[in-house]
């Protein structure tokens, strides 16, 4: 090989390795596009997944309503059962799915989540509510509480943790819910 080829191999291996860069610097940048795309589609389906886990959630209470109506007041004699009820005070905020009362011979609240899947933390979130309630709703100070799960499904470890704390269970058949606690059951009044 002559002095003239070999600079032209070398010359010719300059400029392929010229293409191979630029290549390489398209690839990369139509790589975070592609990347930049997927985490916006990502975000949005999550949103979208959020979105439908709402109104799943809003479904199952809409569904519980009538049926947690109907056993708060005969089963449980509640005079008052109000939906959704939200508080604010000092900048915190709490929400109730379901409360019931009633100030007659009963002295009593009751305070219902209701769950589609019940899972660790909704058992946490039943007790942290029943803690809180009474300095949102320092009216019913007087009253004996008493919390209520209405879950359409739970495992069966749950909801003997449940029934274990005290905490009454509803839970859904022929598209009613009904209370599902044994003979020896005995609730806890926070």
């Amino acid at each position: 090989m002559t002095d003239a080829e070999l600079k032209e191999l070398v010359a010719s291996l300059a400029i392929a390795q010229k293409e191979t860069d630029r290549q390489i610097k398209e690839t990369d940048r139509q790589l975070k596009e592609t990347n930049r795309q997927l985490r916006k589609q990502i975000q949005e389906l999550g949103k979208q997944i959020g979105g439908l886990g709402e109104k799943f959630g809003g479904f199952t209470e809409g569904m519980a309503f009538p049926s947690m109506t109907k056993i708060l007041s005969e089963q449980f004699g509640m005079e008052v059962i109000t939906p959704r009820v939200k508080a604010k005070k000092g900048g915190e905020h709490l929400e109730l799915d379901v409360l019931a009362y009633a100030n007659s011979t009963r002295n009593e609240a009751y305070i219902v989540e209701v769950k589609s899947h019940l899972r660790p933390e909704g058992l946490e979130q039943i007790q942290q509510t029943l803690q809180r309630f009474r300095r949102f709703f320092p009216e019913h100070s007087d009253k004996k509480l008493y919390g209520m799960l209405a879950v359409v499904d739970a495992p069966e470890h749950l909801r003997q943790e449940a029934l274990k704390r005290g905490i009454y269970m509803a839970g859904i058949h022929d598209e009613q819910f009904i209370i599902e606690t044994p003979a020896d059951f005995v609730a806890t009044s926070w």
